[in-house]
C-alpha cells in the first residue's frame, strides 16, 4: 500500500461538478476574471449513456446574487436543468439526484428567487432549512452565513444544543436552521404565531428520512403542519394581492418513488415539479460491491465483526487505488478493534514529508491510542472522543494526509469527509442492548460518503455482510426499494398535538388531517404494508385510516389526554395540553398516571428513568464497571440512592448518571459524559412536565408535588437540591473552582456573598477582579422570607391566613440581576393529610413591582394535626429554597398526631426549623418526620455501615451525621408527657420486690391507713447495707431518666420555639406530685 495521493484534496475546479474544463478556472488568482454580462451557455455533449444539455451560465443570476456561486462559473448538469422551475417559478419542487451532484446549490437558487421577488431588508420573510441531524444544520449555518451574510440575511441555528429556542430571539432571523424535532417543539408553542406566519420558503434536506422508524413521522407531522397553515393563510387573504403561501423544496438521493413525495407536497391543485435523475448522471462514477462472509449459526455477531477485522487490509488493498479510505464499524469499540489490527497488518509507505506531517497532527491528539495509531497514517472517529481530536482527524483525513480512518456510523448523515473507497464493515450494529441491521437509510448514506466530485472522478462501495444476507443488500443498492411511511406507529403523540392546535375536534376532521399525510398517499398504493386487506378500494382504505385514528383516540382519552362524547367529538384536557407542549411520550405518560402522590424523591428518579424518552441511551458492556462503582464502592464517594444489584438494564444505567451528575461525581469516560447530557436534555421537559401535571391534579399529592418541583430544579442546576457545590452554578465556576471553594467552607451562597473578595481569589487560584465579580453575582440573586398570618377568625374546620413572600433585596435587583428574566419561585403550602392546601407560581418581575407580595387564602383542617408545610422553590437555582412549618390555630381541641408522618424520610440529617433562607434544603418528608418526633420517639445516633474512607467528603449523609435509632414509645391519648411518667412508673413497678421500706408497704396484706412517715429516711437506722443500694439503685435509675427526658424534650421544644414553628410556645414542666413518690427526700440522699 501507499499513502493517499495528496494531490486531490487541492483539486477543487470549478468545473469539477459540472464536468467543463474551463482555462478561466486555471487562470492564476492575480488575474482578474470578468464574468460576462449576458449569459453563455455552455453546450456539453453526453457521454456514457448520458444526453446531452445546455450547462446555465452562472451570469443568469443578478449580478447582487451572484457571489453566493462564485466557486464556478457554470452550473452543472443536474442544477442547470432545474435552473427554470427554481429561479423563475414559485412552484412546490422535489428532487432526486445522487449524492454529490450539488443539490444544496438547488436551495440557494430557490432562496435567489425569493430575494428577487421581495424587497431589502426582507424582515417580513422567514427561511426555514430542516435536515435530519445537528450536524447538517451546523453545516449548513456556517456555509450560508457567509455567503447570505453579506447580502444582508441574518441567519441562526436552532437545534437541541442551541438556547435560541424563544421566539424573541429569533424574530430577527431570516435564515433558520433546524431539525424535525425543534420545529414541531416550537410550531406547538406557535401555534398562530406571527413568525410562523412568516415562513415563506420550507427546504426539506434528506427528505428520505420520512421513512424512519424513530425520527420519519415526525418529519412528516411538520411538513404536513406546514401545509395545513399554508392553506389557512390562503383562505384567509382578503385579496388575491395579499395572498401568500409557503413553497417547499425537497431533495434526496435515495428515493425510488420520488412522484409519491411530490404528490404529498402538492399545492393543493397539481403536484409538486419533479426531477429525477439516475446514477447516469453522478458526476463521480459510482461502484457497489456487496461481499459475503461465512457465518455459523453459532457464531455471535460480536465473533463475526471481530472476524471481519482480519480482512479489511485485503479489501483497502484491493479497492483503494491508493486513495483515502473509509471505514464504518458497528460499535465505538469495535472502531478502535479494527483500527489497532490494521496497524498491525499492513504498513503504508510514506514519504518523509508525509511523516512529518502525521507527526504533527499526533503531538496535539489527546487520545493516547489514537496518537499512536496516527503516526501509521490510521485513525479512528466516533462521538466517543474529544472534539478536538475529532476536528483534528477530519482536518487530516480531508486534506489527505490520513490514508484510512475508521468511524461509526453516526459520520454518514452528510457529513463532508470524503473517501475513494467507502467499506461497511458489518451491517449489524449495536443498538438499544442488542444486535440489528441498518436501516436502508443508514447503507444509502455511508455509500454516499463515497467520492465526491470535488476531489474524485471514480468511487468504490464495498458492503461486507453475512452470506445469508449478501443478495438482500444486493437488491438493496440496487435502488429499488420504496419509501413508506411510518406515522402509524407514532400517530397517537401526532394525533394529541394536532388537537392542542384545534386542528381538528372530531373524527371526520382528523380523517381530513389524515388526508394531508404522506400515509395517506402511501396507504392507497400499498395497504397492506400498514396492516390493511390488499384489496380495498379507496373508500374502504380511509375507513381503515378512520379506525387507526378512533383506537389512537381511545387511548389518549383513557388517560385523560383528550375528552370525548357519545358522538366522538373531542376536546383536549390540561394533561394533554402539557404532554404536547413538552413532547413528550404518550408511554412515558402512562406511566405518569400510576403516580400515587406520596412519592419521594428517589421514587421520582426510578419513575423518569423508565421514560421513553431515555430509550435510546445504550448500556454498553465496558460502562458496567464503571456504573457499579459510581452506584457501590466503600471506598468512593457514591451515589444518593444506590440501586439494588447490579447495573444491568438501560434504565438502571439512566437512573445512576442522573443521580452521580447531581451528586458532582466525576465520570471520566467521555462516551457517558455524552450520555448524561443527552439525559439531562431530554430529562429537563420531561421532569417539568411532571411537575405541572401534578400541579393540574386534584388528588392529594403535596409530597410528590413538592418532590417533582424539587427535582425539576435539580435537573434545571445539575445538583441535588441540598448540595453544597452552590457555587457552581455562577458563571465562570465549573466543578473544579467549585469543588475549591466547598473544600474551603463556601458551600452557601450567604457565606460566598460574606467572604472578602481577595481571600475568595486565593481559594479559587485566580486574579482580581475575579472575586469581585463571583461576590457581585451572589449579591444579585434574589433573596426571599416567607411569612404567614393567621386571620383572627376561628374556626373548628377552617382558618385564614394571610400569606406574604418577600424579596428583600429587590431595590439591588432594580439595578441589576443575575437570574434569567423568566425565573420565578413556586409558593407550595401542604398539611399533613398530604393535601395541597395552596400553589402558585411567582415570577420576579412580578416580585420586583413592590418588593413583595400577599394573598388571603382559606386554610382547611388536617385529620391528623394543624402544622401546615410552607416551600418557596426557585425554579433554576438550588440555595434559594425556603421550607418552613407553621401550626395553625382552630376554635375546638388540639390534635395530635398518633401515627408517624405519612411521608416517608429520605435523610437522616435533621433540618433546623428556622425562618430564614437556606434554613432548611431537605424535601417535606424530613421536615414532617422531624416535626413529629418530639411526639413519638427517642432518638439516639448510631454509626452508619458504609466503609468509606473519608466521611465529611463522601456523598452519604449518614457517614457524617451517623444513624438514627428509633425506640417507639407507647402512645396514649393524654398529654406525651403524662404518658411517659406512667410509663416509667409501671416499668418500675415491675421490678422484682426487694426488701427496701417504700416497697414493704406493697407487701402488705394490711389495707389500712399506713403512715409513711415511718418508712422516712432516718441517718442513725441500721439500714442493711444491701437495701440501701437496692433503694438507691431505683432512685438513680428514677433521676436518671428524668435527666435524659428533660434535656430531650426541653431541647426539642427550645429549638422548635425558636424556629417559630409553633404559634404557642410549650412549656415542659415536671410534675412529680404523685403520692407512690413522695418519700423521696432529694437534700437528704
Amino acid at each position: 500500500m501507499t499513502s493517499a495521493d495528496n494531490s486531490q484534496s487541492s483539486i477543487r475546479g470549478p468545473c469539477a461538478s459540472g464536468g467543463c474544463a474551463s482555462t478561466a478556472a486555471k487562470q492564476s488568482t492575480k488575474t482578474a476574471h470578468v464574468l460576462p454580462l449576458t449569459p453563455q451557455p455552455l453546450n456539453v455533449r453526453g457521454g456514457l449513456g448520458m444526453e446531452s444539455g445546455v450547462l446555465r451560465a452562472v451570469t443568469e443570476i443578478p449580478a447582487q446574487y451572484r457571489s453566493v456561486f462564485k466557486e464556478f462559473p457554470y452550473f452543472n448538469y443536474i442544477q442547470s436543468k432545474a435552473l427554470d422551475d427554481l429561479l423563475y417559478t414559485g412552484k412546490n419542487f422535489v428532487a432526486c439526484a445522487p449524492t454529490g451532484s450539488g443539490k444544496t446549490v438547488l436551495f440557494e437558487l430557490v432562496i435567489i428567487r425569493l430575494l428577487m421577488e421581495e424587497q431589502a431588508p426582507w424582515s417580513h420573510i422567514k427561511i426555514v432549512y430542516m435536515a435530519p441531524i445537528k450536524a447538517l444544520c451546523s453545516q449548513r449555518y456556517e456555509n450560508w452565513k457567509q455567503k447570505f451574510g453579506p447580502l444582508g440575511l441574518n441567519c441562526k441555528e436552532l437545534t437541541g444544543d442551541t438556547e435560541i429556542d424563544d421566539f424573541f430571539e429569533i424574530q430577527d432571523a431570516h435564515l433558520i436552521m433546524t431539525t424535525p424535532e425543534k420545529w414541531d417543539s416550537m410550531t406547538r408553542k406557535w401555534s398562530g404565531n406571527c413568525l410562523v406566519q412568516l415562513v415563506r420558503l420550507f427546504l426539506i434536506d434528506e427528505v428520505h428520512v420520512v421513512k424512519d422508524e424513530t425520527r420519519g413521522a415526525t418529519l412528516e407531522v411538520v411538513v404536513s403542519r406546514m401545509k395545513a397553515m399554508r392553506s389557512s393563510l390562503s383562505h384567509g387573504a382578503q385579496t388575491p394581492e395579499s395572498k401568500t403561501s409557503v413553497r417547499f423544496v425537497a431533495v434526496s438521493a435515495t428515493i425510488p418513488n420520488i412522484k409519491d413525495i411530490a404528490d404529498w407536497l402538492s399545492d393543493g391543485g397539481e403536484p409538486a415539479v419533479c426531477l429525477e435523475m439516475d446514477e447516469e448522471h453522478r458526476p463521480v462514477k459510482l461502484r457497489k460491491v456487496v461481499l459475503g462472509f461465512p457465518c455459523s449459526s453459532n457464531q455471535t455477531e460480536f465473533k463475526f465483526d471481530l472476524s471481519l477485522n482480519y480482512k479489511i487490509a485485503s479489501i483497502i488493498q484491493t479497492y483503494s487505488d491508493q486513495k483515502p479510505t473509509l471505514v464504518f464499524c458497528a460499535t465505538r469499540k469495535g472502531v478502535q478493534q479494527s483500527a489497532s489490527v490494521l496497524a498491525k497488518d499492513a504498513r503504508f509507505i510514506m514519504s518523509i514529508e508525509h511523516k512529518q506531517r502525521l507527526m504533527k497532527y499526533a503531538d496535539v491528539i489527546h487520545d493516547s491510542k489514537l496518537r499512536d495509531l496516527v503516526m501509521y497514517g490510521i485513525g479512528f472517529h466516533h462521538a466517543g472522543i474529544d472534539l478536538s481530536d475529532r476536528k483534528l482527524i477530519e482536518g487530516a483525513f480531508t486534506m489527505g494526509d490520513l490514508p484510512v480512518l475508521f468511524t461509526t456510523s453516526t459520520l454518514a448523515m452528510g457529513v463532508n469527509l470524503p473517501a475513494h473507497l467507502v467499506v461497511i464493515k458489518s451491517t449489524m450494529h449495536y443498538v438499544g442492548g442488542m444486535f440489528q441491521e441498518y436501516s436502508e437509510t443508514d447503507i444509502l448514506q455511508m455509500i454516499g460518503r463515497a467520492g465526491r466530485p470535488q476531489f474524485d472522478t471514480t468511487a468504490t462501495a464495498v458492503i461486507m455482510t453475512r452470506s445469508q444476507t449478501k443478495d438482500r443488500y444486493t437488491h438493496l443498492v440496487s435502488g429499488d426499494e420504496t419509501t413508506e411511511s411510518s406515522l402509524h406507529k407514532h400517530l397517537v403523540e401526532h394525533l394529541n398535538a394536532e388537537i392542542v392546535l384545534h386542528t381538528f375536534s372530531d373524527v371526520n376532521g382528523a380523517l381530513d388531517w389524515i388526508r394531508s399525510t404522506f400515509l395517506y398517499i402511501r396507504a392507497l398504493k400499498n395497504p397492506s404494508y400498514y396492516g390493511f386487506p390488499p384489496a380495498l378500494n379507496k373508500a374502504g382504505i380511509e375507513a381503515e385510516l378512520q379506525e387507526l385514528c378512533l383506537r389512537n383516540l381511545n387511548a389518549l382519552s383513557s388517560i385523560g389526554l383528550i375528552t370525548m362524547d357519545e358522538d366522538i367529538n373531542f376536546k383536549t384536557t390540561e394533561t394533554g395540553k402539557i404532554m404536547a407542549r413538552y413532547c413528550i411520550a404518550y408511554d412515558t405518560m402512562k406511566q405518569f398516571t400510576l403516580v400515587s402522590g406520596t412519592e419521594t424523591l428517589s421514587d421520582l428518579i426510578r419513575l423518569i428513568s423508565k421514560g421513553k424518552e431515555f430509550s435510546d441511551v445504550q448500556l454498553r458492556v465496558s460502562e458496567k464497571r464503571t456504573l457499579n462503582t459510581l452506584n457501590k464502592d466503600k471506598n468512593r464517594v457514591t451515589i444518593r440512592y444506590p440501586i439494588e444489584g447490579k447495573i444491568k438494564t438501560n434504565e438502571m444505567k439512566v437512573n445512576c448518571l442522573i443521580q452521580a451528575q447531581l451528586g458532582c461525581i466525576a465520570v471520566q469516560e467521555f462516551g457517558l459524559t455524552q450520555d448524561i447530557g443527552k439525559i439531562f436534555r431530554n430529562g429537563t421537559r420531561v421532569t417539568k412536565c411532571l411537575s405541572e401535571i401534578l400541579g393540574h391534579q386534584a388528588k392529594r399529592n403535596f409530597s410528590a408535588l413538592l418532590n417533582s418541583l424539587i427535582l425539576a430544579k435539580c435537573f434545571r442546576s445539575r445538583l441535588w437540591e441540598n448540595s453544597p457545590f452552590v457555587s457552581k452554578q455562577l458563571e465562570k465556576i465549573g466543578l473544579t473552582l467549585s469543588t475549591a471553594m466547598v473544600n474551603a467552607g463556601l458551600t452557601s451562597f450567604q457565606k460566598i456573598e460574606e467572604i472578602n473578595a481577595r481571600e475568595l481569589e486565593l481559594i479559587v487560584n485566580r486574579h482580581p477582579p475575579f472575586g469581585n465579580q463571583i461576590r457581585e453575582a451572589v449579591i444579585h440573586l434574589p433573596k426571599y422570607e416567607v411569612s404567614l398570618e393567621q386571620v383572627p377568625k376561628y374556626s373548628v374546620s377552617t382558618a385564614e391566613v394571610i400569606i406574604t413572600v418577600i424579596l428583600t433585596n429587590y431595590k439591588q435587583l432594580l439595578l441589576k440581576r443575575t437570574a434569567p428574566d423568566n425565573h420565578y419561585v413556586s409558593l407550595l403550602i401542604g398539611d399533613s393529610d398530604n393535601q395541597v392546601l395552596f400553589h402558585q407560581k411567582l415570577t420576579d418581575s412580578l416580585l420586583l413591582r413592590s418588593g413583595s407580595w400577599s394573598k388571603k387564602t382559606e386554610i382547611t383542617r388536617a385529620h391528623a394535626d394543624e402544622q401546615i408545610c410552607v416551600n418557596l422553590i426557585s425554579s433554576e437555582y438550588v440555595g434559594l429554597d425556603i421550607q418552613q412549618t407553621y401550626s395553625v390555630f382552630y376554635s375546638g381541641p388540639k390534635r395530635f398526631r398518633a401515627h408517624h408522618s405519612l411521608f416517608r424520610t429520605e435523610g437522616t440529617r435533621r433540618p433546623r426549623l428556622t425562618l430564614q433562607q437556606n434554613s432548611s434544603h431537605h424535601t417535606a418528608a424530613t421536615l414532617w418526620s422531624n416535626l413529629y418526633i418530639v411526639y413519638e420517639m427517642i432518638p439516639g445516633i448510631r454509626q452508619c455501615n458504609h466503609y468509606c474512607k473519608n466521611k465529611e467528603q463522601c456523598g452519604h449523609d449518614c457517614c457524617k451525621v451517623g444513624v438514627v435509632v428509633v425506640q417507639r414509645s407507647v402512645k396514649n391519648p393524654e398529654s406525651i408527657f403524662s404518658s411517659y411518667l406512667s410509663d416509667l412508673k409501671s416499668r418500675t413497678e415491675s421490678l422484682a420486690e426487694t426488701p427496701v421500706k417504700r416497697l414493704k408497704m406493697k407487701m402488705s396484706n394490711d389495707t389500712g391507713a399506713v403512715d409513711l412517715h415511718r418508712f422516712s429516711y432516718k441517718q442513725n437506722d441500721g439500714m442493711p447495707t444491701g437495701s440501701r443500694s437496692v433503694k438507691i439503685q431505683i432512685t438513680n435509675v428514677f433521676f436518671n431518666c428524668q435527666s435524659v427526658c428533660t434535656k430531650v424534650l426541653n431541647q426539642r421544644v427550645r429549638d422548635a420555639d425558636e424556629s417559630g414553628c409553633f404559634s404557642e410556645a410549650m412549656r415542659v414542666t415536671f410534675d412529680l406530685g404523685v403520692d407512690d413518690w413522695s418519700d423521696i427526700d432529694d437534700e437528704n440522699l
